[in-house]
C-alpha cells in the first residue's frame, strides 16, 4: 500500500495516532504536501458519504476529522512552503435558534483545510451578526449557513434574506444541515446547497 493510500486510510478510520507519523513519512519520501492534502480530502469525502448512508455515526466522522486536522497540522508549513495562496475568507455559523455545532465544525475543518481563511461565528447566530460580519470582511468569498433543525429553517430563510438585502455582494452563500434540500436551498435563494462536510468543501471551491 502506498503511503498516500494508507494516510487516507488512516483519516477514513480515524486513526489519530497514527497520522501524523504517516503525514511525516510520506513527506519524507518526497510527497507532496498538496497530494497528502488531496488525499485527506478525498478520505473526508468517503467519510461523509458513509455518514450520509447511515453506515456510520456522528461520532466516527468526528474522529475522522480529528484525524484529518492532526495530518493537516503537519502539513501546514509545508502548504505554505509550497505558496498555497489562501482561496479567501468564508463565514460560517449556524442560523439563530440552533446550537447545534458538530456538522458546522466538521464543515469549517474541512473548509479550512482546502485553503479558506475560516471565520467561525458559532451557533444561534442572528442574521444581523452575519450582516455585520461581512461587512467588517469586505474580501469574504463565501458564506456558509447551517441549521439542524426544521424549526430553524425559517431564520435560515431570514439570515439569506437579511443579507441579500443588505445591499452586500462578491460573495456566495451555501447552506446545508440536515432538514435542508437543495429545493429549500434555491426557494430561499441560497447560491448553493451541500448535503455533508464532504462535498461542502468541494462545492466552496467551485464557488469562488
Amino acid at each position: 500500500m502506498s503511503k498516500i493510500q494508507e494516510i487516507k486510510t488512516a483519516v477514513e478510520t480515524g486513526k489519530t495516532k497514527l497520522i501524523a507519523g504517516l503525514v511525516q513519512e510520506a513527506l519524507d519520501a518526497g510527497e507532496q504536501a498538496n497530494d497528502i492534502l488531496a488525499a485527506m480530502i478525498d478520505a473526508m469525502g468517503v467519510v461523509g458519504d458513509k455518514f450520509s448512508k447511515g453506515e456510520i455515526f456522528v461520532p466516527e466522522m468526528l474522529i475522522a476529522g480529528k484525524a484529518m486536522q492532526k495530518g493537516i497540522d503537519v502539513l501546514k508549513p509545508h502548504l505554505a512552503g509550497e505558496a498555497s495562496v489562501s482561496l479567501g475568507k468564508c463565514i460560517i455559523g449556524t442560523v439563530a435558534g440552533d446550537l447545534h455545532d458538530i456538522g458546522k465544525n466538521l464543515v469549517a475543518l474541512m473548509i479550512e483545510s482546502t485553503g479558506f481563511e475560516v471565520i467561525d461565528l458559532g451557533v444561534d447566530v442572528p442574521a444581523n451578526k452575519f450582516v455585520e460580519t461581512i461587512k467588517a470582511n469586505p474580501d469574504v468569498k463565501v458564506v456558509a449557513l447551517s441549521a439542524l433543525l426544521t424549526t430553524t429553517m425559517p431564520a435560515m430563510k431570514d439570515t439569506v434574506a437579511a443579507i441579500r438585502e443588505s445591499g452586500l455582494t462578491g460573495f456566495k452563500i451555501i447552506v446545508g444541515g440536515a432538514p435542508i434540500t437543495q429545493e429549500f436551498a434555491d426557494s430561499i435563494g441560497a447560491d448553493a446547497y451541500a448535503p455533508d462536510a464532504g462535498s461542502a468543501a468541494v462545492k466552496v471551491k467551485t464557488l469562488v
